[in-house]
């Protein structure tokens, strides 16, 4: 067969499954249930709403959605499928509550493209697998366990630390233009790689051309430096695409998985060794305290019906690469954007961490109130992962806070939803809500912690009075490990430096794919980064 007739082949398949497809939402759109809720209007039949409910400033763009529509409204996913938005909180409540058992994670084209990259790790398996991965990895992220952690933290802040400082006075000057973000990502990077798995990535350093194996796998695997493309998503939600338009990339991701997966082997059993001696035939090693270690130990004390197998442990090391460093870089990156937009509230923070003498705190560091509000108001106010979606596997009724009035007047006190239906829950428009948060809703203001509104304790969040960290069965296992290593981060940089931006504040967008992260509205086409001047503090 010619390239010309196979080239047809496969368009013509795409074709027969793109139509195979807009029958099937057609007629769940017509027989849907939510067919008469007020909703967002499209002209794109393939792409609906897409760009703008999952690729944007999520809680700028939704806060206009929520004001004209309400809390819950439905708006146009991939060829026009009917998705339900909602910042509801009483119907959020209701689907944690009924997490992994009515609602599951949607096993869409992006949770399988995740899943054949990371394995089946914590965050992509549901049901029963989840509650046993969860119940096992538990005592690795214990309040002890991490505080034991800390010191890594602080190590790796203060060699950041030390980089900037450096490279300032190489400057020859008194301040240095640096690159935020990027510096942010390597060093949590280093720390969920040592503190994770007694690994090293070699990602902090200054010299640009040091190389490690893994690093550059993962920056191949993820490419998180890129704003998604409309044509890679298509590939993404149209599988015979991914033939008519191949993608360069592809084939090298692939192989860097297989890199990943080979090098995580010998992590697992360099853990095994150490609890097992008879692994191999090998004597024993001393037992690490990294969370790979704490899971084979956890694993291994088990009946063997309560083990996980190889492949779902295997699978923890890029899910924790992933889940681990990428959303705390990014938040402590819009830590130093809300701080260097007021300078009041960084002064007062400097004053407070300087007022301790210690460089590495590890016993005080969660005893420093307006540190924990900086904190707490920077993951409510940016929240790095805006939303999160599930699908019903079976039909249910979602009880409502907020009454929804249909096209045809008609008040709803709950909504009927049919087995299928997707509702994509925006963690940040819960988090900024004037009616839990106040008039200032959408401000950055740590004060507002001293005197929490009423109204945030009805959020079903692990942490916080907030959704960044989610809540239910599926809430973020590592959030006492993200915490700390944010805290320790700021702790060591804004006792080091005074920050501002190198660029008007105008310029600074966010764009999302999952997490939301800062770019140029000047160079839309660039790299997620954050420019900032950097002074070194004189005491």
């Amino acid at each position: 067969m010619s390239l010309t007739s196979t080239s047809s082949l496969l368009a013509s398949l795409a074709a027969l499954y793109a139509l195979y497809k807009i029958v099937c939402i057609l007629y769940n759109d017509f027989t849907s249930p939510i067919s008469n809720l007020p909703g967002l209007s499209s002209a794109n039949i393939i792409f609906g709403n897409v760009r703008d409910m999952l690729f944007t400033d999520h809680a700028a763009v939704q806060s206009e959605n929520v004001t004209k529509h309400g809390t819950t409204f439905k708006f146009r996913a991939m060829l026009w499928e009917n998705w339900l938005f909602t910042a509801d909180v009483k119907l959020i409540s209701h689907i944690l509550k009924n997490d992994t058992t009515i609602w599951h994670k949607p096993d869409n084209f992006l949770a399988r493209e995740l899943f054949n990259l990371l394995g089946p790790g914590i965050i992509l398996v549901d049901s029963d697998i989840h509650r046993k991965q969860r119940k096992i990895l538990n005592p690795a992220f214990a309040p002890a366990e991490i505080k034991g952690l800390t010191k890594i933290f602080f190590d790796k802040a203060l060699k950041l630390r030390d980089i900037w400082i450096n490279q300032i006075q190489q400057s020859d000057r008194e301040v240095g233009r640096i690159e935020v973000l990027s510096w942010l990502s390597r060093t949590t990077l280093e720390v969920i790689g040592e503190a994770g798995f007694g690994y090293k990535f070699d990602a902090l350093t200054e010299d640009p051309n040091k190389s490690n194996e893994l690093h550059d796998a993962f920056k191949t695997m993820f490419n998180v430096g890129k704003s998604p493309g409309i044509l890679r998503f298509a590939r993404r939600a149209l599988p015979p695409l991914q033939y008519i338009i191949p993608a360069e990339q592809d084939q090298e991701r692939y192989r860097s998985r297989e890199t990943m997966l080979r090098i995580g082997r010998q992590l697992l059993k360099d853990r095994q060794l150490a609890i097992d001696p008879m692994v191999d035939g090998k004597k024993g090693k001393i037992e690490g305290n990294d969370i790979l270690s704490l899971l084979v130990r956890v694993n291994a004390s088990g009946e063997q019906h309560q083990r996980l197998p190889e492949e779902q442990i295997l699978a923890q090391i890029p899910t924790f690469i992933v889940a681990g460093h990428e959303t705390t870089s990014t938040a402590t990156a819009w830590a130093l954007y809300s701080l260097s937009q007021d300078t009041f509230v960084q002064d007062n923070l400097r004053k407070e961490l300087l007022s301790v003498t210690s460089e590495t705190p590890v016993d005080e560091l969660n005893a420093l109130p307006y540190l924990d509000a900086v904190t707490r108001e920077v993951l409510r106010f940016h929240s790095p992962i805006p939303a999160t979606a599930r699908i019903a596997t079976q039909d249910d009724v979602l009880p409502l806070q907020n009454p929804v009035t249909d096209k045809n007047g008609k008040v709803h006190l709950e909504l009927r939803v049919k087995k299928g239906q997707i509702v994509l829950i925006s963690l940040a428009m819960v988090n900024r809500l004037e009616s839990i948060w106040g008039n200032d809703a959408d401000k950055f203001n740590p004060e507002r912690w001293s005197s929490l509104p009423e109204a945030a304790n009805t959020i079903p969040g692990v942490w916080g009075n907030q959704l960044s960290f989610f809540g239910g069965p599926r809430s973020c296992i590592g959030f006492r490990f993200s915490l700390i290593e944010m805290k320790a981060i700021l702790f060591t940089l804004i006792r080091a430096f005074e920050f501002e931006l190198a660029v008007p504040g105008s310029d600074i967008i966010k764009r999302t794919e999952i997490i939301s992260r800062p770019s140029l509205r000047t160079e839309p086409d660039g790299l997620n980064q954050l420019p900032m001047i950097v002074r070194p503090v004189t005491r």
